[in-house]
């Protein structure tokens, strides 16, 4: 109850708590409008209730002080919850100059590929990546305590990158390049694994979009980039697409054929 529905392990990130706030809160509002509602409706009904088989109520066709009240309050409300949508909006859009880390993300039919920056937190340089297929979820690993970026690029179609733990989501639109693409930064609060998925119908294989997310330490951060690179995981530059919307690194020469992809 504590969290009103949101995911057990949110919010992930200091972004995430102020979409938790106003999840929560407007839960608040809508219970106390709820409460005021349902007492009118029961007050009324015993109050006004015929007495007699007789007995016709009064019968009121206008009440001016009581029509501007069921205007003006909601038009109120609407206002109140505006306010603090937008608020919460630019909090969580909002964006640093300098994050700590840069990960170019590319969504497409039907897996993920991570691009992890190698040394300043810069878009388009040397990577170190992570790629899934649709039958090997990739890891998004992540450190925790720092204010990390995400650019969203797709090959095909748009797709949605969505942590339900993190309490944020973006479409990932087809032919955005460079600083046009969408994107957004959150900073991690604490370490534990969170599931990612697509939150947008994509195609056939949509339901296998599926990643997972470990927020570890930033040491246990700098190893795994480390190990992917001793492992040959590294690149001069981000994988974006391309070929790689049919061919996904990791498979093998003969499966790319398959699929009738090129390297």
């Amino acid at each position: 109850m504590d969290r009103f529905g949101m995911p057990a392990n949110s919010p992930g990130t200091e972004q995430g708590a102020y979409i938790a706030d106003l999840w929560k809160w407007s839960w608040v509002a809508a219970l106390i409008t709820g409460v005021i509602v349902w007492g009118l409706i029961f007050w009324a009904a015993a109050r006004y209730r015929r007495r007699s088989d007789d007995e016709i109520p009064v019968q009121t066709r206008y009440n001016l002080p009581l029509e501007i009240l069921y205007t003006i309050a909601p038009v109120f409300m609407v206002v109140v919850f505006f306010y603090w949508t937008v608020t919460t909006q630019d909090k969580v859009l909002e964006e640093t100059d300098n994050p700590d880390v840069m990960v170019e993300v590319v969504a497409q039919q039907w897996s993920w590929t991570f691009n992890h920056s190698v040394g300043d937190a810069e878009a388009g340089g040397p990577v170190v990546y992570e790629a899934g297929t649709a039958s090997d979820i990739p890891n998004l690993v992540l450190p925790v305590g720092k204010t990390i970026e995400f650019k969203l690029s797709s090959p095909d179609v748009i797709h949605s990158f969505w942590i339900p733990g993190f309490l944020m989501k973006m479409d990932v639109i087809p032919g955005q390049e460079g600083e046009e693409r969408n994107s957004f930064q959150v900073t991690t609060t604490k370490e534990g694994v969170f599931a990612g998925k697509c939150a947008e119908l994509c195609g056939t294989y949509h339901s296998r979009m599926l990643f997972n997310v470990e927020v570890v330490s930033d040491a246990d951060y700098q190893a795994y980039l480390a190990k992917r690179e001793e492992q040959g995981y590294s690149a001069d530059e981000p994988l974006l697409g391309g070929s790689y919307a049919v061919t996904q690194a990791g498979l093998t020469d003969d499966n790319n054929d398959s699929h009738g992809g090129e390297e």
